[in-house]
Parts: C-alpha cells; structure tokens; sequence
C-alpha cells in the first residue's frame, strides 16, 4: 500500500504585491496541506508541484468579507487522504493525471 507524501505549505502575514486585488494591502494567511501518493508518479508530481510554488502558481489571494486571505490557486490539490474526489481526497483514480496536464 502506498504512505502519503505531505508537502506543507505555511502562509503567514504579509502585503500583497502589484497584481493582487488590493495591492499594498496586508493579507491573512494559514497552513495549506496536500497528499500525494508515495510512488515514482507521486514524487514526480510533487516535484512540479514544487516548480509552481517557487513560481507563485499555488496560491492567490481572494477577499473576503473585506479581508484579504490566502487560498489554494487553480491547480488542483489533494487536502485529504481519502473521502475521494468529492471531498477533495483519495480514491481518486485521475488525479495524478489531471493535475499533471495542469502543470
């Protein structure tokens, strides 16, 4: 059976830059998690995972209720280990596949 790779991703406070809704404005931000199979498809996934963070592909930043906050971007992820692809989980069949063809 396959374990769960775990990338974490850590949003703290900070101003948004030119780009964002309100730019210069401070914004909310949180711990996002995503789960990733441990397999080779799992690892190379996770690697352009990686390639979109440091690009600023996995996150924006949305206002709500007039306060700006981090939230996931238009990439796919995983936030749950299983509940399947209702909840945002495994048993996903097409998962790997889709947010491979995103990347």
């Amino acid at each position: 059976t396959d374990t769960a790779l775990q990338p974490l991703f850590k949003m703290s406070y900070s101003c948004s830059k030119v780009g964002d809704p309100r730019p210069g404005q401070p914004y909310k931000g949180g711990k996002f998690c995503a789960f990733l199979p441990d397999n080779r498809e799992g690892q190379k996934t996770a690697m352009l995972l990686k390639k979109a963070f440091e690009r600023g592909l996995t996150f924006q930043i949305k206002s709500y209720n007039g306060e700006e906050r981090v939230t996931w971007g238009l990439i796919p992820h995983k936030t749950s280990w299983d509940g399947g692809k209702a909840r945002n989980g495994y048993p996903d069949a097409h998962y790997l596949r889709e947010v491979g063809a995103v990347l």
